[in-house]
């Protein structure tokens, strides 16, 4: 029998997905909206919001087709924009929430916006002292100080309660990138510290009845992603076809394995609906671990597990 998400396993809790304009951020809202959340939507890309405020990308997706997408899916989105390197803002997005919810269940730390900065793959493996440093440091303030400066204001939301989760959203578990260099020293830095990150915030969570898990997607077809092979998430596969997408690259080896975001969205789901979730306080997971554990699938069915070679 097929699995379906439970409409109403996160009924009347709170969330709150910083990053929420797209690819991972997109699919932890979306399927927390699913389950019946009400989710808040941060991001500096908004359809309404003050103009100044730019992702790295200047993309055109928007906080606001998040919010609409949680909506139409079953729970109640909500956006608002911010920028996360900003501590004025985030606090203020604190305010907020304070006052319209008066908590918040479920913390997704999952700001990124350096994919660009981490160069193609032929730009990999330059060494830290021919990299670019602005880039580099660009790439280690929107990697770590956003959500270091997130969870200083959001965190006392969370402890409100006994039963409150914080994910950080990373890329590759701790015991992965232990003994695994990872495209350069600042990507490198930027993901370790990440899982780190959940390590330490959930010791300091713990006394508070609450937990902090890190979750990494495995190869994620995130919108970018698409893009980059010429196709969408209703023909990803064309992409494993050499020469059927005319004018881009064949996916290389793996893609066959990739997952849609709403893959580690659901994983987020199934943390935050397990009234035992405290057992995974200061772990580091993929979205097929927990796949695995809880039985969801991704959204065409599948379980895959791109890390599953490096097993």
């Amino acid at each position: 029998m097929a699995w379906t998400p439970d409409r109403e396993a996160l009924r009347d809790r709170v969330a709150v997905v910083a990053g929420a304009t797209r690819g991972a951020g997109r699919g932890i809202a979306a399927a927390l909206g699913e389950a019946g959340a009400t989710v808040v939507c941060t991001g500096r890309s908004s359809a309404t919001g003050v103009g100044t405020i730019r992702s790295d990308y200047d993309r055109a997706e928007t906080i606001e087709e998040t919010a609409e997408l949680v909506t139409r899916l079953g729970g109640v989105g909500i956006a608002m924009q911010v920028d996360h390197l900003e501590s004025d803002q985030v606090r203020r997005l604190a305010d907020r929430v304070r006052d319209d919810h008066g908590h918040i269940d479920v913390l997704v730390n999952d700001i990124w916006g350096a994919e660009v900065l981490k160069g193609r793959p032929q730009e990999w493996n330059t060494p830290i002292w021919q990299h670019d440093l602005d880039r580099g440091l660009r790439i280690l303030r929107l990697a770590i100080d956003t959500h270091l400066i997130t969870s200083h204001h959001l965190l006392p939301l969370l402890i409100e309660r006994p039963g409150g989760l914080l994910v950080e959203v990373t890329d590759g578990t701790t015991a992965f990138n232990a003994d695994r260099y990872r495209i350069s020293a600042f990507y490198d830095l930027a993901k370790v510290a990440v899982n780190r990150l959940a390590f330490s915030q959930g010791h300091e969570l713990a006394d508070h009845g609450a937990a902090a898990v890190a979750i990494t997607p495995g190869w994620l077809r995130s919108e970018m992603m698409l893009d980059n092979f010429g196709v969408t998430e209703d023909n990803w596969r064309d992409a494993l076809e050499p020469g059927l997408v005319e004018g881009y690259p064949s996916a290389p080896d793996g893609f066959d394995s990739s997952e849609s975001p709403r893959y580690v969205g659901r994983a987020v789901a199934a943390l935050a609906a397990d009234p035992d979730r405290a057992r995974w306080n200061q772990h580091s997971v993929t979205s097929a671990d927990l796949a695995r554990e809880y039985g969801f699938t991704d959204i065409d069915g599948s379980r895959p597990d791109s890390w599953a070679t490096h097993r």
